[in-house]
């Protein structure tokens, strides 16, 4: 199983008045950049059977844009496991259920989606791989059980991602 991590686009900052914060959008240049960010890794020919997000509105529209370019709208479900409070062993066991050849998508939050990164791929406590806002990471999943681990293949940043669009 390949298994792709993909941090949300930037968000606003604000949150209204009485708003939540799982209503704070993407920016306008959250939305481009995410754009630019979809368009790069389909020029990579990286492709995915399914996209997981979490349910929060930045990380939904972060979605929604990739599923646009990869034509795959059908194919996103939400999790509450991906949100930043969400339960990483309920969403190691849902990934279990995938099959192995399976190429899936997760977008979510940091500190979450960071921290799940260092736990699959190293088994150091103090190592913490940090993606940025529309950075993403390609991990081959070794085992499933008792606990997910995998091998890093790559890790791309947003700048990297603008200038792969470009070439």
């Amino acid at each position: 199983m390949d298994l792709f991590v993909l941090r949300h686009g930037e968000a606003g900052k604000t949150i209204p008045s009485g708003g939540s914060d799982s209503k704070r959008a993407l920016t306008v240049a959250g939305e481009k950049e995410m754009i630019v960010i979809s368009k790069a890794l389909r020029k990579m020919g990286v492709g995915f059977d399914v996209i997981l997000t979490s349910p929060l509105k930045r990380a939904r529209q972060t979605a929604d844009i990739v599923a646009k370019e990869f034509k795959a709208q059908k194919e996103i479900r939400q999790l509450r496991e991906l949100s930043p409070e969400g339960n990483k062993p309920t969403l190691y066991q849902n990934l279990s259920s995938f099959k192995e050849g399976t190429s899936i998508l997760l977008v979510g939050h940091n500190p979450y989606l960071s921290e799940m990164v260092s736990e699959v791929v190293t088994d150091e406590k103090h190592v913490r791989i940090d993606l940025k806002k529309g950075g993403i990471v390609r991990i081959r999943v070794m085992a499933v059980a008792p606990k997910l681990k995998g091998e890093l293949r790559w890790l791309i940043t947003p700048r990297l991602l603008r200038l792969i669009s470009k070439g």
